[in-house]
């Protein structure tokens, strides 16, 4: 298996260009070959032309607690300190590892940064519950608007996207701006790539207008190999999450889940293990049907289309699942594996440069 996957880490070398291989369809034509400090300065340049094209009041950096956006941090750190708004950003959907949370936090600590930890207002469990009733539309008041554990295909993961994670970035927007969303902007940076998926080669702009906010992705064009060379460059700290699971755990809402995943997280975090499973008996006792995390919904079928957007923030998460998913490749391309590969263990925290 080293051999197989050896070309994930040993196709770049330090100072060599390179490109991310397929040619994204809302760009004009595909982007140059750039060496990793290329790619850094065109980074740069993407958040210059946000700051010049729109009247931002708060620039703020989103932060799951994963490895690639703790590239996408250290390279925002600069830009953090112009109004009391300025901050790093991280949705905790109340559904994912606590280590990870506490990752988010030495970090933002470690590098003297301002950190804003957002919660949905409707809990996972409540909505797992049916106890979240729609609060609009013919329904209002009367029937909730999702029932059982969420999993793969229909609009499961649409729901649980809204509500856990794009609710909470909504109304911190209304918070900072209001209604003045013509003459005011808050500038999400974001880690969003176009080497990371079909989905993102698809759908991810470097800056990207919606209402209030502005979305604008500084390291979209870095390839995996930049990713792992500019890690290994600033000596990022990684989290230990991250090590163990291969994904940053920050939601464990189970829309996507593979086979076997809930074993292996009580393997290292029974804690996030035995709430999710003391959800699946409350679930049964309820007489809810779906009550097993990260599988189908009985009756239900799979009614995404084919490379649909499952949201901005959900890098990892696939836009359908026909069938397992290939981790080993996943993994390969991000540099997780190497000829001879036992996990790095973290470094010391490094200060802000």
């Amino acid at each position: 298996m080293g051999r197989r996957y050896a070309t994930a880490q040993m196709d770049m070398l330090p100072g060599m260009p390179d490109a991310v291989v397929k040619r994204p369809k809302k760009t004009a034509a595909p982007p140059p070959a750039r060496t990793l400090d290329e790619a850094i300065q065109r980074s740069h340049d993407i958040i210059a032309e946000a700051l010049d094209r729109y009247p931002i009041v708060a620039r703020q950096a989103l932060f799951s607690g994963g490895n690639d956006s703790s590239v996408l941090l250290h390279l925002a750190q600069p830009y953090l300190d112009s109004s009391p708004h300025d901050a790093v950003v991280h949705v905790n959907t109340g559904i994912g590892i606590e280590e990870t949370r506490q990752h988010v936090r030495d970090v933002a600590r470690g590098w003297n940064l301002p950190l804003r930890e957002l919660h949905p207002r409707d809990s996972y469990d409540d909505l797992v519950l049916g106890r979240v009733l729609a609060r609009t539309g013919p329904n209002a008041g009367k029937r909730p608007v999702w029932v059982g554990f969420p999993g793969p295909g229909g609009d499961s993961h649409k729901v649980m996207y809204r509500r856990l994670k794009d609710e909470p970035l909504q109304r911190n927007r209304a918070a900072i701006i209001g209604r003045r969303g013509r003459r005011e902007k808050v500038l999400y940076l974001a880690g969003m790539r176009w080497d990371e998926s079909e989905r993102r080669m698809r759908n991810a702009e470097e800056i990207d207008p919606e209402g209030g906010i502005i979305w604008c992705s500084p390291i979209v064009h870095f390839t995996n190999a930049q990713m792992a060379e500019y890690r290994r460059r600033f000596h990022l700290p990684r989290n230990p999450v991250a090590e163990h699971l291969h994904m940053s755990g920050e939601c464990e809402c189970g829309c996507f889940a593979k086979e076997g995943e809930l074993d292996e997280i009580e393997f290292f975090y029974r804690k996030t293990a035995y709430r999710i499973r003391s959800l699946e008996a409350q679930a049964k006792a309820a007489g809810i049907a779906a009550c097993k995390w990260g599988q189908r919904p009985p009756g239900s079928r799979d009614t995404a289309k084919p490379g649909s957007i499952a949201g901005r923030l959900c890098g990892k998460c696939p836009s359908r699942a026909p069938g397992q998913i290939d981790l080993m490749d996943l993994w390969a391309q991000e540099g997780l594996l190497t000829p001879a590969c036992p996990p790095t263990p973290a470094p010391v925290l490094p200060q802000a440069a």
